[in-house]
């Protein structure tokens, strides 16, 4: 689990980055018309539309891109080319490394995730070649210094919570992605503020990264996320704190 605690430390100190790109709104909305095609777009029965959108508010993104991203999606049109794919491969020092992509060519975005995978030491495997080290889980994760670990611990335990990791300053709650809706909401109710909450791939492992490596897998990384076209990045990393502060 050290992995993604790792994780939710680069997202927190990327994110006012990441919202000042015009790409932080252009992948909201894809994943917004994406879920809203294949969901519909009533949010109350469409829970990954509710996340999106809730990414969409954290983000401050006026609620009329909102709605033009759903009118796409259930009444045909552009929404209907975006395409959802994932690539898988290795990145510095043998980490397994997923992007999930939203696309409208996907001979595109193939190439040019393939070209970010060779510029930062790694490189593209197949369909399948890292995915079955991740198994997809609703994560919650909370800072200590914000809440009550023994209560919250408790009241995790009661909304459904599958486990909870502690470490270091960051306290994860992990979820079965059925259950990630009513755990988070059960939560939120009881006041508890997230650091992050996703659905997402956690790994079954992790491999420690040290020095230079650490440092070129971590631009891998954000060479990753600066595409329009990826979504989510999931890697099977250990890297120490200090090599994270000063990549991000």
């Amino acid at each position: 689990m050290s992995g993604h605690s790792k994780w939710a430390t680069i997202k927190r100190s990327k994110a006012k980055t990441d919202a000042a790109r015009g790409s932080a709104f252009t992948k909201v909305i894809k994943e917004i018309t994406t879920a809203a095609r294949h969901g519909g777009g009533d949010p109350t029965g469409n829970p990954r539309l509710r996340l999106a959108i809730d990414k969409a508010k954290e983000l401050n993104m006026p609620a009329d891109n909102i709605k033009r991203a759903i009118l796409k999606a259930t009444g045909g049109g552009e929404g209907a080319q975006l395409e959802e794919v994932s690539y898988e491969g290795y990145g510095p020092g043998g980490v397994a490394v997923m992007a999930e992509c939203i696309t409208d060519n996907k001979m595109r975005t193939l190439n040019e995730i393939r070209f970010i995978f060779s510029r930062h030491g790694g490189n593209l495997g197949e369909s399948g070649s890292v995915a079955w080290m991740f198994k997809k889980k609703g994560v919650l994760n909370y800072e200590k210094a914000k809440v009550n670990e023994d209560q919250l611990m408790s009241d995790a335990v009661d909304a459904g919570a599958d486990d909870i990791n502690t470490e270091e300053s960051i306290i994860t709650v992990e979820t079965t992605p059925e259950k990630f809706e009513q755990v988070k909401n059960a939560l939120d109710a009881k006041k508890y503020a997230s650091e992050t909450a996703e659905i997402t791939m956690v790994p079954s492992n992790t491999i420690r990264l040290e020095g230079e490596e650490a440092q070129k897998l971590l631009k891998l990384i954000d060479a990753l996320e600066e595409n329009e076209d990826v979504q989510k990045v999931h890697a099977n990393f250990d890297i120490p704190d200090e090599i994270i502060s000063k990549g991000t």
